[in-house]
């Protein structure tokens, strides 16, 4: 695929080459011969055409894994030579990284400037996890005077299910398929049916490097027949997913028959708290980026904003300048900061919300969408002004560039209103007090809090949410003895010790 030559602002949008699915080391139809449009958010026309996965699909691709894992050499490869494979698809990556963000952009609408970065934390997905495995996976011993010494080792599961979102899909993707695969399991990924071009340009990076037949396998299609069928098969050992609380509720329940494991990362509601004596213009900064890049479509987004009294007028009047200069516009273009949401629908939903805010007392401003893009699914910069916490637009995810902003007076007050909520997957904190940082940090009900920072990526670190944000953690060891692998204890008699004779 050709894009134009660097310097210039804006690439084609072009239709692109129809996507297959990827099982057993080969790129082919659905068995049913079905497909499905995918649909360009910026023109809202077809960018290509999908195989539809469906149950048979999924069979056949977890059949593929299955033999790969038990016949084949991925699970019984040693170490170094599987990490070879791992990060040959890290460089693959990285040729292949300018493909890759336009691809991305082309297919979710996301700022080409904000792909192009998603490309790189890609390829360091699966460089950390290599590294990762040769580290840090080793297991345990256990010696027990002179009797016995009992060790652990960490085993691979088999084939694992890994079901993506939309948003920022391709990090996400690797996210997951990187531990998968360094830690010896194959793989059946059903990516988001929004987003198949960069999910099928991963197959083809998996392809080229060469990987054995059976042990990376995409399955596109919908979440009512592939996903449904993903999760509840027996032969599949674990199924991670990332996306809604109320499919990964589904999930869970439609796992629990294979007893399989589960991890949900799912929605969230957001909390940032800047207090009277925080850092005003590095709290500004945090507060715009952190819901309005992406598109607002991402789970860790500060979407409610709580603003000491003190400072509440003096911010959100920063913020309405910060909001009306936001460049929306064309994806392609380096300048833009926000492009169009992922698809008409979702886009409705958006819009929808705005309007419950002005029913529910909110004074709405926002950003203006050019004239010339208005055929996108643009939803501009929004703040809801004279928020409360009790609205349903500061108790529902929105998913949207859409930040509720709620007045606060003391320390208590602020922490129960950014608990009450069902969600608690982050949490931002503006303060110099320190002592304050930590107190509130560790009050709200989160399962990650940044103090004085927006979010900033650490793969140490485990990553998810309480409450309706999510179940178990991925990242780092997290993810390698928590997740992908099983542990197994043995234990070693190294003296006569003490049997029982029953009967003698």
């Amino acid at each position: 695929m050709q894009v134009q030559a660097a310097g210039q602002q804006e690439l084609t949008h072009k239709r692109v080459e129809d996507v297959k699915l990827y099982i057993d080391g080969q790129f082919t139809d659905a068995e049913a011969g079905a497909t499905f449009e995918n649909i360009n958010p910026f023109t809202n026309k077809v960018n290509n055409v999908v195989a539809e996965g469906r149950a048979e699909d999924i069979n056949k691709a977890v059949a593929a894994a299955k033999r790969a894992f038990e016949e084949g050499p991925w699970g019984k490869m040693k170490v170094a030579e599987r990490m070879k494979y791992i990060e040959r698809i890290a460089d693959l990556i990285e040729e292949n990284a300018e493909e890759i963000s336009y691809l991305e952009s082309l297919d979710t609408g996301l700022p080409i400037s904000q792909t192009k970065k998603q490309a790189a934390r890609a390829a360091e997905n699966f460089r950390f996890y290599s590294r990762m495995v040769q580290s840090v996976l080793h297991g345990e011993s256990y010696p027990m005077d002179d009797e016995f010494i009992n060790y652990t080792v960490y085993k691979p599961l088999g084939p694992i299910g890994l079901i993506t979102p939309w948003n920022a899909p391709f990090m996400l993707e690797t996210w997951k398929v990187a531990p998968a695969l360094a830690t010896g399991n194959t793989v059946i990924l059903k990516p988001a049916e929004l987003s198949p071009l960069t999910a099928n340009k991963l197959a083809e990076v998996i392809d080229k490097a060469g990987l054995p037949e059976g042990v990376f396998n995409i399955v596109h299609g919908f979440g009512e027949t592939a996903g449904a069928t993903l999760v509840a098969h027996p032969d599949v050992k674990a199924i991670s997913f990332t996306g809604e609380t109320t499919t990964g509720s589904v999930i869970i329940k439609n796992s629990a028959d294979t007893l399989k494991k589960t991890s949900m990362e799912l929605g969230g509601k957001s909390p940032l708290i800047v207090f009277d004596d925080a850092d005003l213009d590095r709290a500004l900064d945090a507060a715009v980026w952190g819901i309005f890049s992406f598109n607002g479509e991402r789970c860790t987004a500060n979407s409610r904003l709580f603003l000491h009294k003190n400072i509440k007028d003096e911010f959100a009047e920063k913020l309405k300048k910060r909001v009306m200069n936001i460049k929306i516009g064309d994806p392609m273009d380096s300048k833009t900061q926000l492009g169009p949401l992922i698809e008409k629908e979702h886009f409705n939903k958006v819009k929808s919300y705005i309007e419950l805010a002005k029913e529910e007392g909110c004074e709405v401003i926002q950003g203006v969408v050019p004239e010339e893009v208005k055929a996108g699914n643009f939803v501009p910069p929004t703040l809801l002004l004279n928020a409360k916490n009790e609205m349903r637009v500061c108790q529902e995810e929105i998913f949207g560039p859409v930040m509720a902003v709620i007045e606060f007076e003391d320390e208590a007050e602020v922490v129960k209103a950014a608990n009450d909520v069902r969600y608690g997957l982050a949490g931002y904190v503006w303060t110099n007090d320190i002592k304050r940082g930590h107190r509130v940090a560790q009050a709200v009900e989160a399962g990650m809090i940044w103090i004085n920072a927006q979010n900033v990526r650490d793969l140490r670190i485990p990553f998810g949410g309480m409450k309706d944000s999510g179940v178990g953690r991925e990242g780092g060891r997290y993810a390698l003895f928590e997740f992908y692998t099983e542990p197994k204890i043995i234990h070693v008699a190294i003296g006569d010790h003490h049997i029982p004779q029953f009967g003698k």
